[in-house]
């Protein structure tokens, strides 16, 4: 039998790599902007096209590389951050897995033109599917300038798999961010098709959150700060009234780098207990520095997963830390020891005795009395007067058996209403569509072959999802005028989103008086909805609009009235009286689908008598 195991070509090892390596185009900035980090760069730009598919490239003002240095980066596992294996538990830098650039030039034509300050011309290496096509000298700046093009344009399987600019463009933006925050002492600009979404000058922590997430955000922002042996725990939490129903703002930073720790997270969440509504999340930007020995963090090809020694230990500290916090800046109460002396009492009053209050009573006032002007203080004061009633005695006579006329008065039928347990109850079971709620959660209904139990909720997001369908299709809703406009807050982010769906959520109700760069300014919002609801809903729509970012018009509108139904609809636990209950009845039976919800949920069930009778057989 001849041997069937060979070394795989470097092209298709790169490629493979690449598979692990670069998922999508924010996948290449994350690690190119990295590159450029630990080329020890003040300035970096990112300019995307057509959300990276186009064109990424990534400018830097950091040390550059030599001729030989240049051409060695794109080869497998080349790398300047690591020298020996125990360099891996001492690791202060980003990219040092070697595998970047040479994973990204496998599928992508690469440009890239570096020159380092010492020397006086630059090198420009252009690479098509890890070959290099040319190689040659240029005058540059120092630093480097790294272009990725046509990205996965020989995979076109991967290059179908993307979706659509909205969804990794918002990718990308999630990458720069994270890096950005990681570190502010470095200017960060980006880009997209020429218009520019982010300038970050160099700051401290506090102003760069400012800058990405909006002015407002200062106000929102506690801060946390501990130095343990362990860990050194920096950074900043968000204050409970400014919980999110979205998981947007929440970064942990290890080492100036960004990871992700579902363990970690639940400290936080734990250290807010008590102090958040339900299904409600804090955001947080926390740095952790510890000790590089201490953590692993090879075990994900992203690098967004690491390893602690001491999980337990840190848990912990990061709870009570947090706690600690909201306690210090009178967020959530803490025990004090500390004797206020503002709460002491004066010197003054120490030897004196509690005045005794002195009520009067007039003794001699009777509400009885029949003479006028009665001697008591009282009646003489208010000038009570009573009328005499005379003989009184004698309105009740002849009452005892029949009076003169020969009436049995015993005998006399007085007219009044039946009362009634529901004011609707006479018209309901004369209709013979009498319904009742069960568990505050189902409607229950009578058929002629039995049962009818819906689920309220589901048949209510119907009905809303159908309305609110038609509302945007023929522009036919109807908005309440605002008294005062809502003004609120949301990052860069979530106004490019709402920017997006402006024209679709006015055709529901909403009018919008003005979108800035942090504010919202609404004047007019949809008749279904209270005012009080209008940002709990909006931040829901962002919340569903981040994690399905629709394609095209139709599936926008058809999300955005998916999205606002369930919001606006009737909850679980609610009670509903009985016109209530026959409304969404009858509303529901309207409805083109009323068997499925927008979700396609079940809405109702029926129970036979054949399936009653088979209970009790």
């Amino acid at each position: 039998m001849s041997d069937i195991i060979q070394l795989l070509p470097d092209h298709v090892a790169n490629q493979i790599a690449a598979g692990e390596v670069v998922q999508r185009p924010s996948s290449v900035i994350k690690e190119l902007l990295e590159n450029s980090i630990d080329a020890k760069a003040s300035r970096i730009q990112v300019l995307i096209k057509d959300a990276g598919k186009t064109l990424i490239q990534i400018i830097d003002d950091g040390e550059g590389m030599s001729l030989t240095d240049a051409r060695m980066s794109f080869e497998r596992h080349a790398t300047s951050k690591i020298k020996v294996a125990d360099d891996l538990f001492s690791l202060r830098t980003k990219g040092f897995r070697g595998e970047a650039l040479a994973s990204i030039a496998a599928i992508a034509h690469v440009e890239l033109k570096t020159k380092t300050e010492v020397d006086e011309i630059g090198t420009i290496i252009k690479i098509e599917g890890s070959h290099v096509t040319s190689q040659e000298a240029c005058v540059t700046p120092k630093g480097t300038c790294i272009s990725v093009k046509n990205l996965f344009y020989n995979i076109p399987a991967r290059r179908n798999f993307l979706k659509s600019d909205a969804v990794e463009t918002r990718h990308i933006i999630d990458e720069f961010q994270r890096v950005a925050l990681a570190h502010p002492d470095i200017s960060f600009s980006l880009t997209h098709n020429g218009n520019e979404l982010f300038q970050l000058p160099p700051a401290n922590f506090r102003q760069r959150i400012t800058n990405i997430f909006g002015g407002k955000t200062n106000e929102k922002l506690v801060p946390v700060d501990e130095d343990t042996g362990i860990v050194e725990i920096s950074g900043f939490v968000g204050k409970p009234e400014f919980a999110k129903k979205r998981r947007g703002e929440q970064f942990f930073f290890v080492n100036d780098r960004f990871i992700k720790s579902p363990y970690l997270n639940h400290a936080v969440v734990a250290a807010f207990e008590g102090l958040l509504k339900d299904k409600s999340y804090p955001s947080y930007f926390l740095y952790l520095q510890v000790a590089p020995k201490s953590i692993d963090i090879n075990i994900h090809p992203t690098k967004t997963e690491i390893k602690f020694d001491d999980e337990h230990a840190l848990y912990a500290i990061l709870k009570s830390s947090i706690k600690h916090s909201l306690g210090q800046f009178n967020v959530a109460p803490m025990l004090d020891f500390e004797r206020d002396s503002e709460l002491d009492t004066p010197y003054e009053y120490k030897n004196k005795g509690a005045n005794v209050p002195q009520v009067e009573v007039d003794r001699n006032f009777n509400p009885f009395q029949n003479e006028v002007g009665s001697k008591s203080n009282y009646s003489s004061g208010n000038n009570f007067r009573k009328e005499k009633p005379g003989e009184w005695e004698s309105l009740y006579s002849g009452l005892d058996a029949e009076n003169e006329s020969g009436i049995d008065v015993k005998q006399i039928e007085f007219e009044s209403e039946e009362v009634t347990g529901s004011l609707f109850g006479s018209n309901d079971e004369a209709s013979g569509k009498s319904t009742f709620q069960l568990q505050k959660k189902y409607i229950v209904s009578t058929l002629k072959s039995g049962l009818l139990v819906i689920d309220q909720h589901r048949a209510h997001t119907r009905i809303l999802y159908e309305e609110l369908l038609k509302n945007i299709t023929v522009s036919a809703a109807v908005s309440q005028q605002l008294l005062f406009p809502l003004r609120l807050q949301f990052n860069h982010q979530e106004i490019e989103m709402l920017k997006e769906i402006k024209e679709s959520l006015e055709q529901t109700g909403f009018i919008f008086a003005e979108i800035g760069k942090d504010e919202v300014e609404i004047t007019g919002i949809p008749t279904l909805i209270p005012e009080s609801e209008v940002e709990i809903l909006l931040e829901q729509l962002l919340s569903d609009f981040e994690k399905e970012v629709p394609d095209n018009g139709f599936t926008q509108t058809d999300l955005l009235a998916k999205s606002l139904a369930k919001s606006m609809a009737v909850r679980s636990g609610t009670l509903l009286n009985s016109e209530e209950q026959q409304h969404i009845l009858n509303r529901l039976f309207a409805c083109k689908e009323p068997g499925l919800s927008p979700f396609n949920k079940t809405v109702f069930s029926t129970i036979s008598v054949d399936e009653l009778d088979k209970k009790f057989a």
